[in-house]
């Protein structure tokens, strides 16, 4: 079943995502990650996997979500990591792939700063400003209070 996904944003209006692909009900979800439906509402209502949703609030599941069943159910029957445990294994690498893309676009503008001073060009002036090895001596001034 082929569409192009919408998801809801905090007004209750639906936005474009960019996801271009098959998206799921979720009967085929569950078929295709190898679990009960139910247990897809369940991780929907914990927060594991929050899939698409239309209109009339019908779930949708992209091949990204059916992926990520599967991890969360290898994890939790194959590794004995409990749903918390696989929560936190979610945010963690989701997490992880924010700092990422964070530090992708910090280094890109970092070498387009380098790229700029060795070009020479003008961004602002370049001052020399002398340090001075005077010692200068404080003093407390008269009629302060301690």
């Amino acid at each position: 079943m082929a569409s192009t996904p919408k998801k809801s944003n905090d007004e209750g209006q639906f936005d474009r995502v960019d996801f271009q692909g098959e998206v799921f009900v979720i009967s085929v979800a569950a078929e295709l990650a190898g679990m009960h439906a139910q247990t897809l509402r369940t991780y929907d209502r914990m927060g594991l996997v929050t899939p698409m949703r239309t209109r009339g609030g019908g779930r949708r599941y992209s091949r990204a979500d059916v992926e990520l069943l599967r991890e969360i159910q290898h994890l939790s029957q194959e590794e004995g990591v409990n749903l918390a445990g696989i929560k936190a294994i979610i945010e963690l690498g989701e997490e992880n792939r924010n700092l990422k893309e964070s530090l992708r676009k910090v280094t890109a503008e970092n070498e387009q700063l380098k790229d700029q001073l060795r070009s020479g060009r003008p961004r602002g002036e370049l001052v020399h400003v002398p340090r001075s090895t005077a010692v200068v001596m404080w003093e407390r001034r008269k009629g302060r209070a301690k």
